[in-house]
C-alpha cells in the first residue's frame, strides 16, 4: 500500500488533473483503488492537489532559503514565519540551524529589509542566506514563458484552483459563469504557458508517512552532469543552484530514515561533490503556494 501511495503522489505531482483513468493505467492498478485512496488521502490531508503561481509571472524575482538558529524555544519565530505573506514554506528541522524557510519577492531591496526584520525578531540567534540563481526541479514552478495577459474570469479560476486543483470544470464553470468546455480551454491555457502549475502537496514530517531532508552540496566538478542526475532522481523533490554556503541545495523525500541515507550517500558518490551538509524536517509548519490575484496586477506582472 505504501508504494501504491507513493506513486500515486509522484503521478499527481507530474499532473495534479490527471484523471483517474490516466492514474489508474500508469500505476497498473483499478480505476476504483486508485478512486479510493485518493479520496482517503484527500479527506484525511495526507495530500493536497493545488494550483501554483509561477513566482517569475508575479514579479517574484527573488527566490531565497533562510536557515536560522533560535536561542530557546522555536515556536515564536515560527508564528512569526508563518505569518508572512513572502514566505511559502516553514519547516523546523534537525542539524545546525532550526528553522529554515523559503521566501519570494520582488527585488533586493525588498530581500535585504525582510532579512533585517527576520534578524531582530526576539529569540534570533543568526541567519544564513541563500539566493536561488536556477530552479533546476521543483513541482510549483511553472516556468513561464511571458507573453500572456490574463483578465478577471482567469484570475477567479486561478483562485478557486488554488483551493482545489482537481476541481471539475463543470464546478469550476459555475462559479466563473462559463460552460465546463470554456473553462477547460482557459485551464490549459494557463497551464500551457506556465502561468500555473496544478501539483501534489504532501503532508511531511515526523508523524507523517514522508520524511524529508534538505541537503546543501559544494561542488567541485563538472556541475552540469551533477545537475542532469539529480533532475532525473524521483526522490528529488526540489532542486536549485544557489548563491551563498551552498553551489546546490535539494529536498530528498523517503518513505523511511534508510531510504532517506540510501538517497543522500547516491548523492555523496556523485563525481564532483566536495562537500554536503544535511539537515532533517522535523515538521513542515507551512508550505502554501496561494497567492491573492487581482486581474489589473497580474496583467502589468505578465507583461504582454
Amino acid at each position: 500500500m505504501v508504494n501504491f501511495d507513493a506513486e500515486l503522489v509522484r503521478a499527481l505531482q507530474d499532473d495534479g488533473r490527471a484523471s483517474i483513468h490516466d492514474l489508474a493505467a500508469a500505476l497498473g492498478q483499478s480505476r476504483a483503488a486508485v478512486s479510493g485512496r485518493l479520496r482517503a488521502m484527500l479527506a484525511d490531508g495526507t495530500v493536497r492537489v493545488v494550483a501554483a503561481v509561477d513566482p517569475e509571472f508575479l514579479g517574484q524575482n527573488v527566490l531565497a532559503h533562510v536557515s536560522i538558529r533560535t536561542d530557546g524555544t522555536t515556536e515564536p519565530v515560527a508564528e512569526h514565519l508563518r505569518g508572512l505573506a513572502e514566505t511559502v514554506l516553514v519547516s523546523a528541522v534537525g542539524g545546525v540551524h532550526d528553522l529554515v524557510t523559503e521566501i519570494r519577492l520582488g527585488s533586493m531591496p525588498a530581500l535585504h529589509h525582510l532579512l533585517a526584520q527576520i534578524r531582530a525578531l526576539p529569540g534570533v540567534v543568526d541567519i544564513n542566506t541563500l539566493i536561488y540563481s536556477t530552479v533546476i526541479k521543483g513541482f510549483f514552478v511553472s516556468e513561464y514563458r511571458g507573453g500572456l495577459r490574463i483578465d478577471a474570469t482567469d484570475a477567479a479560476l486561478i483562485e478557486q484552483l488554488q483551493r482545489d486543483g482537481r476541481a471539475s470544470f463543470r464546478a469550476l464553470g459555475e462559479t466563473v459563469r462559463l460552460s465546463p468546455s470554456a473553462v477547460a480551454t482557459r485551464v490549459e491555457r494557463l497551464i500551457s504557458a506556465g502561468v500555473i502549475k496544478i501539483s501534489a502537496v504532501e503532508a511531511r514530517g515526523l508523524v507523517h508517512r514522508q520524511l524529508s531532508l534538505g541537503v546543501g552540496l559544494n561542488l567541485a566538478g563538472d556541475d552540469e552532469a551533477i545537475i542532469a542526475a539529480i533532475r532525473t532522481w524521483r526522490g528529488v523533490d526540489f532542486a536549485a543552484r544557489t548563491l551563498g554556503r551552498f553551489d546546490l541545495i535539494m529536498t530528498l523525500v523517503e518513505p523511511s530514515a534508510g531510504a532517506l541515507y540510501a538517497s543522500l550517500e547516491r548523492i555523496r558518490a556523485l563525481p564532483g561533490v566536495s562537500h554536503t551538509e544535511a539537515w532533517f524536517h522535523l515538521a513542515v509548519l507551512k508550505e502554501d503556494y496561494a497567492r491573492t490575484l487581482r486581474a489589473a496586477d497580474v496583467v502589468a506582472a505578465g507583461g504582454g
